[in-house]
């Protein structure tokens, strides 16, 4: 029967990355929010990954360019969605993306703070939480784009300490400001705005907001999905749900919405490609891209066989499954980079991907040495090889 599918080999997967995920130079996006759609969601965590994400699609435009997206023009908003994970998204996107995971996310983290309100048997309770959450967005209103730490100074209730497990080993007094704001992010009622410090600091000033527009559940996952079919198709359910961290039963419900077409890979196994999307891609220019730890094209499958030699991850991963800097050549991870602390870019391929490869990762690391400038970037999650290039 799997000898009737359309077959999709690995060297067409390779080419559909380069160009659906705008690496190869003539696929480069125009703008930040285009970069961002192109591979759905742009990975988060580490503020210098959006970044250093954008830049290796974007056709022309130096961190002033992703600050005005993100800051300004706010066309690309960082969203704690998919997996529990920060990620950012283009403005047009993000009710999706609030509808399918974030709603979620709020429920939940609003039922444990609840909970530790009440084991902690001071009187706390939903109402008090109402009240502090209330006056978060009243300093804002008043004060402007803040910090944590500033909101804490104007608002006391952010101040105040509450006890988690009482009475057990691992007993522990904590603030409760963190956890108030990001149920406010969760809900969607503030927003992380520009950062204290330069593009590649985490200590975001935070600005009130307003929700995003209600979209139904089933249509959000469902739109969810088509997406990143699109972007990383050929995969496989397994995949969509490690990517959004969904059960099995909502990663199918939402598949069927879509109606996918059944494929075959050359390694012998099928994967799932959105419905007509089983022609051939056409090939891209030769091209490289250095890459930051925890960008979409390395982690948007939980199998990645087909572009990356199992034989390399114990360089390229740390301990928890994240990966770090990663060097690419025609759509495969060839090796992995790192900034050392005078501001140098330096690269080590993996294997022998031959002389044009070298020369094109040259020049690409000398572009990013340029982009960069007076930055300095060190992943949030190190991984061996990065750390032995960076020392």
């Amino acid at each position: 029967m799997s000898r009737s599918l359309p077959l999709i080999t690995t060297a067409e997967r390779r080419r559909r990355l380069g160009r659906r995920h705008r690496l190869a130079p003539s696929a480069r996006a125009r703008t930040t929010s285009q970069a961002a759609d192109a591979v759905v969601a742009l990975h988060a965590t580490d503020a210098a990954t959006v970044y250093l994400s954008v830049r290796a699609r974007l056709a022309e435009g130096g961190p002033d360019t992703v600050e005005q997206a993100l800051y300004e023009d706010v066309s690309v908003v960082r969203m704690l969605s998919m997996r529990n994970t920060l990620f950012a998204v283009s403005a047009g996107f993000a009710p999706y993306v609030d509808a399918a995971t974030a709603r979620g996310i709020a429920v939940k983290e609003r039922r444990t703070l609840l909970k530790h309100l009440e084991e902690d048997g001071r009187g706390l309770d939903a109402d008090w939480l109402a009240h502090a959450e209330a006056a978060a967005l009243e300093a804002l209103d008043a004060r402007g784009a803040s910090t944590g730490g500033q909101l804490s100074a104007a608002v006391p209730a952010l101040r105040q300490k509450i006890t988690i497990a009482r009475g057990k080993k691992y007993e522990a007094e904590t603030g409760v400001a963190t956890r108030v704001i990001r149920l406010l992010a969760a809900d969607g009622r503030i927003r992380r705005d520009r950062p204290r410090g330069t593009w590649t600091s985490s200590q975001f000033r935070w600005v009130h907001t307003q929700p995003w527009p209600s979209v139904p559940v089933a249509e959000a996952r469902a739109e969810i999905a088509r997406r990143w079919l699109h972007a990383y198709g050929p995969a496989t359910e397994a995949d969509l749900k490690w990517w959004t961290g969904w059960s099995l039963t909502d990663v199918r419900t939402a598949l069927a919405a879509v109606g996918p077409e059944q494929v075959r890979l050359d390694d012998g196994g099928t994967g799932l490609v959105c419905p007509g999307d089983t022609g051939s891609e056409p090939a891209p220019e030769p091209w490289a891209a250095l890459l930051p730890g925890l960008d979409p094209s390395a982690m948007g499958w939980a199998d990645r066989g087909f572009h990356l030699d199992p034989a390399h991850r114990p360089a390229l991963f740390d301990y928890a499954g994240n990966i770090g800097p990663t060097v690419w050549w025609n759509g495969e991870i060839v090796g992995g980079w790192a900034q050392r602390p005078d501001g140098e870019i330096v690269w080590r391929l993996l294997g022998s991907p031959g002389r044009a490869a070298e020369e094109a990762v040259a020049a690409e690391a000398a572009a990013l040495a340029d982009w960069v400038g007076d930055a300095r970037v060190t992943p949030r999650f190190r991984t061996p090889l990065e750390r032995e290039l960076a020392a």
